[in-house]
C-alpha cells in the first residue's frame, strides 16, 4: 500500500504563508470597523481591541516573512538551513502582544480615572460581528498551523483567539454600562484591563514553544521512540543507544547511536548507517536529516595500541 505523498517544506510554508495573509486582509477590516465604532460609540473597549487588531496586522507580517524565510534551502552561510527564523517570529509575535497590553492597559487606566459618556449600543453588534469573524479565523488558521506543525502560524492563530476573548470581555463591560447607566461608564474600561490579563496569558502561550525550538528542546510526542523503533528495525541494528530530536523550523534532526555486532566491516557499518537514516526519512518526511553514530556491540580499543 503506497504511503500518501507529503508535503514538501515549501509547500507547507507557502500554505501557512496563505493563511496569514487571508489574516491580514480580515485585521485591516476590524482595525477600520472597530476603530470607528469605538470613536462614534464612546467606547474605549472597542478603540483597545482596534489597537490589538493594529499589532495582529503587524505580527502577522512577520510570521509572514519568518515562513518565507524558513522555507528557503541551506546556503554556504547557513548549512543547517533558515528554519530558526519560523519560531524567531513568533517569538517577536509575543513581544508585540506584551506591547500592545501594555498600551492598553495604560490607556484604560486613563480613560478609569476621566470622566466620559456612556459606550451606544450598537457596539454590542459591532463586537458580536468581530466574535464572529475571529472564531473563524483562529479555527482556520489553527488548524493549518498543526497541518504544517508550525508554531509561528500557530502564534498567528492565537493571536485570533486572543481578540475572541478580548471582545467577549468588551461585550461583557459594554453591557453592564449599558445596564448600569449613569456612574457605570468606566464598565468597559474595566473590561479592557481584564483583556489585557487574557493577551499576557496569550503572549507566555506563544512564547514558551517557540523559546524552547530555539533552544534546541526535545520535541513534544513520540519523536524519540519512533526514531529509536525504525533504526532497530532495520536489519543488522542490535539496538540504539543515544538519540536526540530537535526541530527547526519545518524541519526535525536527529542524532543517532545505534548498536552493530562489533566484528562486521566498516564497509558494512557504513551501509547499516545509510539503511538507518533512509529508513528514518522515508518514514517520517519532516525529518531533514539524521546524524547515525555506530557504536561496536564489543570494542577492545587495547588492540589499536601500538
Amino acid at each position: 500500500m503506497e504511503q500518501p505523498i507529503q508535503p514538501t517544506n515549501r509547500e507547507r510554508a507557502e500554505k501557512g504563508q496563505t493563511s496569514t495573509l487571508i489574516g491580514i486582509g480580515a485585521n485591516i477590516a476590524l482595525v477600520l470597523g472597530k476603530g470607528t465604532a469605538g470613536i462614534v460609540g464612546h467606547s474605549y473597549a472597542l478603540i483597545a481591541e482596534a489597537i490589538e487588531s493594529g499589532t495582529d496586522i503587524f505580527s502577522s507580517l512577520i510570521v509572514w516573512l519568518g515562513l518565507r524565510t524558513a522555507a528557503r534551502e541551506p546556503d554556504e552561510n547557513h548549512p543547517y538551513g533558515h528554519g530558526k527564523a519560523e519560531p524567531l517570529a513568533a517569538i517577536m509575535v509575543a513581544v508585540a502582544l506584551l506591547g500592545a497590553a501594555a498600551y492598553i492597559a495604560t490607556e484604560g487606566i486613563i480613560h478609569i480615572i476621566t470622566p466620559h459618556q456612556l459606550p451606544a449600543p450598537f457596539t454590542l453588534a459591532v463586537l458580536a460581528v468581530v466574535i464572529i469573524i475571529k472564531e473563524t479565523l483562529y479555527r482556520r488558521v489553527n488548524k493549518v498551523g498543526e497541518e504544517v506543525d508550525s508554531n509561528a502560524v500557530k502564534a498567528d492563530a492565537w493571536h485570533h483567539r486572543a481578540d475572541v476573548i478580548t471582545s467577549c470581555t468588551a461585550f461583557v463591560g459594554i453591557s453592564v454600562a449599558l445596564l448600569g447607566g449613569k456612574g457605570w461608564e468606566a464598565a468597559d474600561d474595566w473590561a479592557a484591563l481584564v483583556a489585557c490579563c487574557f493577551i499576557v496569558y496569550n503572549a507566555y502561550h506563544i512564547f514558551r514553544p517557540a523559546f524552547g525550538e530555539i533552544m534546541d528542546e526535545a520535541p513534544e510526542g513520540t519523536w524519540t521512540e519512533d526514531i529509536r523503533a525504525l533504526a532497530e528495525a532495520v536489519p543488522g541494528v542490535l539496538a540504539t543507544e543515544k538519540c536526540f530530536v530537535r526541530k527547526m523550523g519545518f524541519e526535525y534532526f536527529a542524532d543517532l547511536h545505534v548498536i552493530v555486532d562489533g566484528d562486521i566491516s566498516v564497509r558494512d557499518g557504513h551501509f547499516i548507517s545509510g539503511a538507518v537514516k533512509a529508513a528514518i526519512i522515508r518514514a517520517k518526511p519532516a525529518v531533514y536529516n539524521v546524524l547515525v553514530h555506530i557504536e561496536p556491540m564489543e570494542c577492545t580499543p587495547n588492540h589499536l595500541l601500538p
